[in-house]
């Protein structure tokens, strides 16, 4: 199944490093793709719902959220995250 989800606090590449190497983390997603422009992430996975949860909930605990939903936290949580990816890219 393929799915596309709208983002907010997606930056630059380091944002789009660390959503990638955390998704595919998760042994059922087969392939995350980001666009910074855009402010969103297309996935592949198999499973049902509960995965599709499970995704979700990652990514908002990385700081990014749907529009609408976003916080200081949030924000200040998806900083750290660009940053590690950052220096993983």
């Amino acid at each position: 199944m393929k799915r596309i989800l709208a983002l907010e606090n997606i930056k630059c590449n380091g944002c789009s490093t660390s959503i990638k190497i955390e998704l595919l983390k998760i042994p059922t997603v087969k392939s995350a793709s980001v666009s910074n422009e855009e402010g969103t992430v297309a996935i592949e996975y198999s499973g049902d719902e509960n995965i599709w949860n499970k995704i979700v909930e990652k990514l908002h605990s990385m700081g990014y959220v749907k529009p609408g939903e976003g916080s200081l936290i949030s924000s200040a949580k998806s900083y750290v995250s660009c940053a590690i990816g950052k220096l993983k890219s």
